[in-house]
């Protein structure tokens, strides 16, 4: 049970802060006289307050054991997620988000090192891919999940965050308790490569991007009237459901396309957006979702296989608190960016925001195809990581 137990701690972190995106326009109906910058941070506060505690994270697992640090997140965890509902102020309601994402941020780096700690080789590199799939599977669940109980009002979605109940029993029976991790040496530590923080921004920006499906897809069937929040619920999912797919497939993906693999799942995303930002149609409006996450199941772990290969395995836990910092900061901007945008070039709607993404995305492509044939650069780097000093 150890594996399932570690993977249960992935889908976590992954359904925290767009778990309730069906119930955003409900939201925005309960609060009418709130900025609509507001009802969106809703989803993506958990976001900027999980950074700081990622660090915390890493910090006290030199004091007390994962297993501890993991629980007391979960706690965090499910006590503002379901306490969230019981708020009649948005204001209170974004106080609650901000306490999720400490507890969220407790957990997160940890969903990652507890594989490491407990397997090694292949079955190191199978639990990673299982456990981003399994990850994309708890999104769809808890998604379509919530779009079912947005039916019953905007409070009740809320109540996803119970499922944390199943992953607290499960670590406490079933995770190792393990002695607080002792520091390698007491010299000063060695800066990480710049390349490291180009790869973190490459993934923020990414992220700001790909999360401008669930800040908006609610409010963006609502306002052309393709449907409710149960509708929202099982478009966003779909979105997972590309991610899953890649997931399980990134190796041989990397193996056919090569150093055509980043461009080409950019240009996906891209074509995806522009869709969106043209269509009327249910169906066709699933496909473009599926392909925006075929696309960011691609990127994410393949820049962080980049970056962790530039260092010495020892600094891992640094590359990781650095990328998934910028990720979340690309999270926790989306709405501010992508509005701010929109409104600054007069179209604030969110087919506009959509248009500009895909718009960027494959004038990106452009862009790096150009230098690409200029440069004429060697093939990238597989997916093996070497261990290079650090």
């Amino acid at each position: 049970m150890l594996a399932p137990t570690i993977i249960s701690i992935a889908m976590a972190t992954v359904m925290a802060g767009a778990a309730i995106s069906p119930a955003v326009g409900l939201i925005a109906s309960n609060f009418p006289d709130a900025d609509p910058i507001l009802i969106k941070l809703i989803l993506t506060a958990p976001s900027l307050i999980i950074i700081p505690f990622s660090f915390v994270s890493s910090y006290l697992t030199t004091k007390i054991s994962k297993r501890a640090i993991v629980m007391i997140g979960l706690t965090i965890y499910i006590i503002s997620g379901v306490g969230a509902q019981f708020t009649n102020t948005i204001e209170t309601l974004l106080a609650f988000r901000f306490v999720l994402g400490a507890g969220v941020g407790l957990v997160m780096p940890l969903s990652i090192s507890l594989i490491s700690d407990h397997f090694v080789g292949r079955e190191q590199v199978k639990m990673m891919g299982y456990s981003s799939a399994f990850s994309n599977l708890g999104g769809i669940v808890t998604m379509t999940l919530a779009g079912f109980l947005a039916t019953f009002g905007w409070k009740v979605p809320f109540n996803v965050y119970w499922m944390g109940v199943i992953i607290f029993i499960l670590v406490y029976f079933f995770l190792p308790k393990n002695d607080p991790v002792q520091p390698h040496g007491s010299g000063p530590k060695k800066r990480l490569p710049l390349s490291v923080y180009g790869y973190a921004l490459a993934s923020g920006s990414i992220m700001l991007v790909y999360y401008g499906i669930a800040t908006n897809m609610a409010l963006f069937l609502e306002q052309g009237k393709l449907g409710g929040s149960s509708v929202a619920g099982a478009v966003i999912s779909f979105t997972t459901i590309g991610g899953m797919i890649t997931s399980l497939t990134l190796a041989q993906l990397q193996d056919a396309l090569k150093k055509f693999l980043i461009p080409v799942s950019l240009l996906f995303m891209g074509l995806a957006f522009g869709t969106l930002a043209l269509t009327s149609s249910i169906p066709v409006i699933l496909a473009a979702v599926c392909f925006v996450g075929l696309g960011q199941g691609i990127l994410f772990p393949l820049i962080n296989v980049k970056a962790l290969g530039l260092v010495n395995p020892l600094n891992s836990d640094r590359v990781i608190a650095v990328v998934s910092s910028c990720i979340y900061i690309g999270q926790f901007s989306s709405p501010l960016v992508l509005d701010s945008i929109a409104r600054t070039m007069g179209h604030p709607t969110i087919r506009f925001q959509y248009f500009f993404i895909g718009s960027t995305l494959v004038l990106s492509v452009v862009i790096m195809t150009i230098v690409a044939i200029i440069l004429k650069p060697k093939d990238g780097p597989s997916l093996k990581v070497e261990d290079p000093a650090a």
